[in-house]
């Protein structure tokens, strides 16, 4: 399992470094998962990616710099800020959506697929609240 999770991130990151995005790592499409559901603050982000505060905000002003996320004010915490991708931030994000469902069709087609689905069900099942969303 360890092997195949690794080496679905390692292709999803190779096919979106290749579509242009070559400067993002991969657990920067893990913070684009969470802050594209809306919403999202550093310490949102900090507890999806089960780091500090500290290492989240470094992580987000990384993405700031690079022109993936921009801040804006949180309406109810003066002290909070909003994070929202950028237009090339949401052009990552399908970047990668595209390329998780290219690197998952050898399963698709190596299973079949009732017996996919029924893997997708179970790994859902097993991770209900995991760092990301399902592209198949």
């Amino acid at each position: 399992m360890l092997a195949l999770s690794g080496q679905l991130v390692q292709e999803i990151h190779t096919r979106v470094a290749e579509q242009g995005f070559a400067d993002l790592r991969p657990v920067h499409g893990f913070a684009f998962a969470r802050i594209s559901r809306g919403e999202a603050t550093t310490a949102d982000l900090a507890e999806h990616l089960g780091v500090t505060k500290q290492a989240a905000a470094q992580l987000i002003e990384e993405l700031v710099r690079k022109g993936y996320v921009l801040r804006r004010p949180h309406p109810q915490d003066a002290r909070a800020r909003l994070l929202e991708l950028t237009a090339r931030g949401r052009s990552a994000t399908r970047a990668a959506d595209q390329a998780a469902r290219a690197a998952i069709t050898p399963w698709r087609e190596a299973l079949g697929a009732e017996r996919f689905g029924a893997l997708a069900a179970d790994l859902a099942r097993l991770a209900p609240n995991g760092p990301i969303r399902p592209v198949w």
